[in-house]
């Protein structure tokens, strides 16, 4: 390939869906870094590329090993409600599909807490990472 200036650079739209948490998560660093969240994002999947280099079977390699149940997409998961239930309504399908983030937060808090990475503050009235001592 080329030099980087005989590329193209012209903007194109990539969307994805992440969970509302992970999409905060990401909104409070880049608030942090003084980023926009697209500018986040664009800067950590580079970091990430760089990581595991520019080799496509290093690449589809990782993304084998990656667990697909924490991967699958909202659109999955929507399919799947409604392969169960043939119609629901906007309430009925948040419902569930929230149900499943606060076990998966609730499971995920619990392993942090035992792992000693976050603790529950009173104080702070919520969690808060836990220093290195």
């Amino acid at each position: 390939m080329g030099a980087e200036s005989d590329q193209d650079t012209s903007r194109a739209v990539v969307q994805t869906y992440v969970p509302t948490y992970q999409r905060e998560l990401w909104d409070d660093h880049a608030d942090r870094l003084d980023m926009s969240r697209s500018e986040f994002v664009r800067t950590m999947v580079q970091a990430g590329r760089r990581q595991i280099g520019d080799d496509p079977e290093l690449a589809n390699a990782t993304a084998t090993e990656t667990d697909s149940s924490e991967d699958e997409s909202l659109g999955d998961e929507v399919l799947a409600l409604l392969d169960e239930d043939e119609a629901l309504a906007w309430e009925e399908m948040l419902s569930a599909l929230t149900d499943d983030i606060e076990s998966r937060l609730d499971d995920t808090l619990q392993e942090l807490q035992g792992s000693n990475q976050i603790r529950y503050s009173g104080r702070e009235d919520g969690y808060v990472l836990v220093e290195d001592a």
